[in-house]
């Protein structure tokens, strides 16, 4: 390997069985610098150390390709034994190690055929989703016993102003998306069941399916998924925030706990707005299915009221309205678990932000399958 050298600029040689670096390895000359460094034959010559001695000066993009150098002369079978560099650089180069293994990189790919990496990527992601769920449950575990303990004691315990404050940013500020969409759902809903009831001659019975539809299933769904897109999201960012400016360290610190300081206030918050917030998407859907009647079928606003009167009653109201404080309690659980998640860089933020969502919406959906399986069951 011959030498190459250029003045103050970064350089690299091959010395007496040793390969030597210096200059200043920056970023203004790590594009020369990786070029000239794939050319350079790791396996050729007769290389028993590495010495970085002479670095002038060094970032992490320098850093980073002598790194890569290191492991490509190890990988060929070179005992270079440590990279040797200036020790006010020693930090910052064994930081870049550390992150680079736990990303991976560096450590060659398992060698395998494409089938079997996609049974390896299947089983991986099946095992990390175990992991994660029982993870999830400690966690369900630790929030349900410290609001029974907070719930036993409320005066005390329960700290009403967060509360107060989650209530009105979880419930009364969305009461205008949630509004809006429900009312479009059941204009919706009313079509395209007047569609399909026309062909029967059975157009009143549009009534029936808007009525039960929406109390028993659509608007409590409907709602609890616009709350976790909303809000679960919402606080997953502020607590994943938190974790990146330490702020939640400096809780820990102060001997705060942070379940009742933090997760407690929004779960209790959501408890209460959702039910309410159903109610209101309930009655939002009916408007909108009302004037969708009215308009199409010609049926008038008292009709429609004296058919749905005959269509449901309050156990009907009330089936929909009883999944709602399970489905706030999971959204906002997954919420808050995502949001302590959060490592100390704005990409895992956004990453578990949307993994929040996800999650909360898969779950949602997953438990009210479950209550329409139960309620079918038990005769409700």
């Amino acid at each position: 390997m011959a030498s190459i050298e250029n003045g103050t600029d970064a350089w690299f040689k091959i010395e007496q069985g040793v390969f030597k670096a210096g200059g200043r390895w920056t970023i203004t000359e790590s594009a020369r610098l990786d070029r000239q460094l794939r050319d350079f034959d790791a396996g050729s010559g007769d290389i028993t150390a590495m010495d970085a001695g002479a670095v002038e000066k060094l970032d992490s993009s320098g850093a980073w390709l002598l790194l890569r150098t290191h492991r490509a002369l190890e990988k060929a079978g070179r005992g270079v034994g440590a990279l040797e560099v200036p020790e006010r650089y020693a930090s910052l180069l064994a930081n870049l190690d550390r992150d680079d293994k736990k990303q991976g990189h560096g450590q060659s790919a398992p060698r395998m055929s494409p089938w079997h990496y996609r049974l390896y990527r299947i089983g991986k992601a099946t095992v990390e989703a175990g992991r994660q769920a029982w993870r999830m449950l400690g966690y369900l575990g630790r929030v349900t016993v410290e609001t029974g303990e907070m719930l036993a004691a409320p005066r005390k315990n329960l700290r009403f102003a967060a509360m107060a404050v989650q209530v009105e940013e979880t419930g009364i500020s969305a009461l205008p998306i949630v509004g809006l969409l429900a009312f479009l759902i059941g204009i919706v809903l009313a079509y395209q069941g007047a569609d399909q009831l026309k062909r029967f001659g059975a157009e009143i019975f549009t009534i029936n399916l808007l009525g039960v539809g929406v109390l028993r299933e659509i608007g409590g769904l409907i709602t609890a998924i616009i709350v976790a897109g909303r809000s679960g999201s919402a606080f997953t960012a502020h607590l994943g925030s938190m974790r990146v400016n330490q702020e939640i360290d400096a809780m820990q610190t102060m001997g705060l706990n942070t379940v009742d300081t933090l997760v407690l206030p929004r779960v209790i918050g959501l408890v209460i707005s959702l039910p309410l917030l159903t109610f209101y998407a309930n009655i939002m859907a009916l408007i909108g299915g009302a004037m969708m009647c009215y308009f199409d079928l010609g049926i008038t606003i008292p009709v429609f009221l004296r058919q749905l009167n005959q269509a449901v009653d309050v156990g009907t109201l009330m089936v929909g309205l009883v999944k709602a404080p399970v489905f706030a309690f999971v959204i906002a659980l997954v919420g808050c678990y995502e949001g302590f998640q959060v490592e100390r860089n704005a990409a895992s933020v956004g990453l578990l932000t949307t993994r929040s969502v996800v999650e909360s919406v898969f779950l949602v959906i997953v438990l009210d399958a479950a209550f329409s399986v139960m309620f079918s069951v038990l005769g409700i």
